[in-house]
This record gives C-alpha cells, structure tokens and sequence, in this order.
C-alpha cells in the first residue's frame, strides 16, 4: 500500500467521523495540496526519517503554492502533525512494521505577536459605530466589550442572549466553506473547543444598546445583513474598510479580542475569570497569551495600593 492510498482510507474511516468538520475539512486540504504531491506514491515501508525531514525542509524553502516562498514555521507543524498521526494509525493497526514519524525535526514554532488597539483607537472606534445608524457594525462594539471571536459573533441568535440577566450563551460558530452540494456558503458548528462553550456577562452599557438593535432587527442573528446571513470574510472585510475610514492602522478582526482582554487586566479582572470569558483551556493559556498587558496590570495594581495606604 502507498502513502496516497493509506491518506485516502485514513481520512475518511478515522479522521471524519471522529472530528470536527472544519478539522476533517484542514485536513482533507493538507493532505491533498501538500503531502501526496510529495510522498503520496512511496510505499508505506518505503518511507524514510530522511524522506519525511526533506520533504519539511522543502516546505519552508519552497511550500507556499501561491508564491512559491516558504511556509510558516506554524503552517508546517500543521502538516507535521497530520504525518505523525496517520501514520502511528498505520502502524498501530500493522500496516507498517516501524513508526518514524516521531523522528521529524519540527521547526520551532513562532508565538503569534498579540494586536490590540490602543484606548484612543478603541474610543475612535466606538465614537463612529455609535454615532451612525448601522446595526450591522454593532458586533464590532459588542466584541470589544464581550470578547467573542468573530465565529462565534456571526452565530449569535437572539435566543442566546438574555437581557433581563444581562448574558449570553456563547454555544456555537460559524465559518465560509463548502456546503455538501460543494457550493460556497456559511457552515455552523459547535465551537473551538468544549472550554469555548460559554456564559458571558454583558456589561451594563450595552443592554440599552442592544435592546435597540433587537427592536429593529429582522433577524434570528444578532448581526446580520437584514434578513440575510453575514459571512466570515464579508465581516471581516467590513471591519477593514471601518479602520481604514477611520485612518487606524490595519489589525486583523482577531484584535478586538485581544483588546477586551487587555483592556479586562487593566482594570484588575483577574486571570482566572478572563480565562472563563474567552473560553480558554486554563488560565495558563491566558497568561501565556497575554503576558504582554501584565506588567501594565501590576503597576496599576500598586498604583491603587499606594493610594489607598
């Protein structure tokens, strides 16, 4: 049996009915772009440490096929791991007499620089969005004082806020892919992790808000396009063309997260309860993550003792 045939019976009796679909999706797309093209037509035996460790070299030299440079260290990881799983399934159930995935040198993985907007760029922001008549730009607002990724935002239904407790339910999220019929659309999923399934508190500022959104809104969404599903790109895509109006220098829509985060620890949240909000794993990934803002938080923190002795 070669590696293409393995992938392909991998794929479809391990990996799909046992992850999500995005997950089956990624890895669907990294096995055909990438690994098969390289090692696809080499026999499970046949396949060497150094065969594996060229083919990553080659990666980072050359794997980006749009542009022909190098992926990311992060990027190649991924493949990695798609590697070493379907083969230790391969040699667990005999199909290969050795396991030599664990031999892959792995290039160090580079932690992604944290953008947040700065207290004036965060105040410009909600000054535009509160002085125009646009619900649609609502969930940038509600992001900055909620966290909520831009997934689970764009999934939001009314039915999963409560404004008499002032909560939501954060129990789902949405991503552009392919539909079973192939065609582009929207797809709904549970969310990132068991962790992301959460309640958030709204702060108090927002309830009038959003019971005037819900008031004029025609949709089950709490952001929508009027009746009409908004997607991920679209979102994001509008919230690029808001900092560019508003003369602010490009961040991604993932920073809006970043920013209720830093601006929680500045007002003395503790890690623990941040951690809970952003539906994050522990709270160990919350002070990996935003270990930038702590030194800020501290020295506020003796800011307000001092004051008070």
């Amino acid at each position: 049996m070669n590696y293409r045939e393995w992938l392909e019976s991998w794929l479809c009796n391990y990996v799909q009915p046992s992850s999500k679909r995005r997950t089956y999706e990624r890895y669907v797309e990294i096995v055909n772009q990438h690994i098969i093209p390289a090692l696809g037509e080499t026999e499970l035996n046949a396949l060497t440490p150094l065969d594996m460790q060229r083919f990553v070299t080659d990666l980072l030299r050359t794997g980006n096929l749009k542009t022909g440079t190098g992926l990311s260290s992060n990027s190649v990881n991924a493949i990695i791991t798609v590697m070493q799983s379907s083969l230790k399934t391969a040699y667990t159930l005999g199909y290969t007499e050795f396991y030599a995935a664990d031999k892959i040198k792995r290039p160090k993985a580079k932690e992604k620089r944290v953008e947040c907007f700065s207290l004036a760029e965060q105040k410009k922001i909600e000054q535009y969005i509160m002085s125009k008549d646009q619900p649609k730009l609502f969930g940038v607002f509600l992001c900055l004082y909620t966290g909520l990724r831009v997934g689970e935002l764009l999934a939001l239904e009314w039915s999963d806020v409560d404004l008499k407790k002032g909560e939501l339910r954060v129990s789902k999220t949405c991503y552009d892919g392919k539909g079973e019929d192939g065609a582009f659309s929207r797809i709904t999923d549970t969310p990132k992790t068991p962790c992301s399934v959460r309640t958030v508190p709204i702060p108090k500022r927002l309830l009038p808000l959003l019971r005037d959104v819900k008031k004029k809104s025609p949709s089950i969404y709490v952001v929508s396009g009027g009746e009409k599903e908004i997607s991920v790109r679209s979102y994001q895509r509008t919230f690029t063309l808001l900092q560019r109006k508003l003369e602010i220098p490009h961040r991604g829509f993932h920073a809006l997260r970043h920013t209720f985060a830093t601006r929680a620890l500045e007002c003395g949240m503790d890690v623990k309860t941040l951690s809970e909000i952003l539906g994050h794993k522990s709270p160990t990934v919350t002070l990996n993550r935003y270990a930038h803002s702590l030194p800020e938080h501290k020295k506020a923190m003796m800011d307000r003792l001092g004051k008070l002795i």
